[in-house]
């Protein structure tokens, strides 16, 4: 094991893969001699040159739709696209063309393609640079939509979505980039629709998803030492979703907290929440629980920014009151 930063582990899985197999290719604003405006491809450049580091113009559609074609044909593109808001630009190709591929082909055209970028709110980026989304991509029947909270967690589902024939949306949450831990030595994957329990309790069950599953742990040091024992459950992917491991935690504390940056209605939280009350009713001790960032864009003042958010100390105040009901 060694200690990764997220961009690190990142990068070091997609190195890997394209050690390993020539049919993939990136394309993306920046992503060769530049590195990509996050280091996403820092270095790969000197290692295969343009033919396999394709900078782009500022054309999402173009460059999605050729990327498409380019899955179709037996290459693995990865689609560096910076901010999951541009990838709003390119909707039509991912939903009407790359999702339904494999199913309007019979499954005769496979799809393995990666389309990667920044999600959340911070550093003042304002309403077109922190998007989330991934509920929208949820929705759409087809993909496979990644969001990693730790670095072993984002090397090792990167890695697994580049060894697979389904297209994958994978979102990095922009304030975990820089955030350290434990990576394993050798080859890492992680299987798609396996949540993960990264703290084990007995009072709450928190399910959390990515930058509010450092929150949560965060509200777990501080109400331990007021006697409440907290499960926190990070999903990984929300597209297979682990409902399973959640029920078995909800089996066990009687009550559910969804913590989520993204916006409540329509959101994740919701289908969380539906899929627990239809399967896990009679297991309930109290009604289940939602925090999530505010139904508004996302300002780009610092101090109206973190107000529209969860953080630690919403998150514990919420585990609070629903224990206590």
């Amino acid at each position: 094991m060694r200690e990764l930063t997220f961009m690190q582990a990142t990068l070091e899985g997609l190195a890997e893969e394209m050690a390993r197999d020539p049919a993939i290719f990136v394309l993306g604003e920046g992503i060769g001699k530049r590195g990509g405006n996050f280091n996403t491809t820092a270095g790969l450049y000197e290692l295969y040159g343009e033919r396999r580091l394709r900078d782009t113009p500022i054309a999402e559609r173009g460059f999605v739709g050729l990327a498409c074609g380019a899955a179709m044909t037996g290459s693995r593109p990865v689609v560096d696209f910076m901010f999951s808001d541009f990838l709003l630009d390119a909707f039509a190709e991912l939903v009407n063309q790359i999702a339904k591929m494999q199913y309007m082909s019979s499954g005769r055209l496979k799809m393995p393609i990666l389309l990667r970028g920044c999600i959340g709110i911070g550093h003042s980026a304002a309403t077109h640079h922190s998007g989330s989304y991934y509920p929208l991509y949820g929705h759409v029947p087809g993909l496979r939509v990644v969001v990693p909270s730790t670095p072993a967690d984002a090397k090792g589902l990167l890695k697994r979505a580049l060894n697979s024939f389904d297209p994958v949306v994978f979102l990095e949450h922009r304030e975990l980039l820089t955030t350290k831990g434990k990576v394993p030595d050798g080859e890492h994957q992680v299987e798609f629709g396996r949540a993960s329990i990264v703290r084990e309790g007995k009072d709450v069950t928190v399910v959390a998803i990515a930058i509010t599953v450092r929150h949560s742990l965060a509200a777990c040091e501080e109400l331990a030492q007021e006697g409440l024992s907290v499960e926190v459950i990070d999903p990984r992917t929300v597209a297979p979703l682990d409902v399973e491991t959640i029920l078995a935690s909800v089996r066990k504390t009687g009550r559910l907290l969804i913590a989520d940056e993204t916006l409540a209605p329509f959101g994740l939280g919701a289908e969380i929440a539906a899929q627990v009350a239809d399967l896990g009713f009679d297991d309930l001790d109290a009604p289940i629980r939602r925090l999530n960032g505010s139904h508004v864009p996302t300002p780009y003042s610092p101090p109206l920014e973190a107000a529209v958010i969860p953080n630690s100390k919403s998150i514990a105040q919420a585990i609070r009151e629903l224990a206590a009901e």
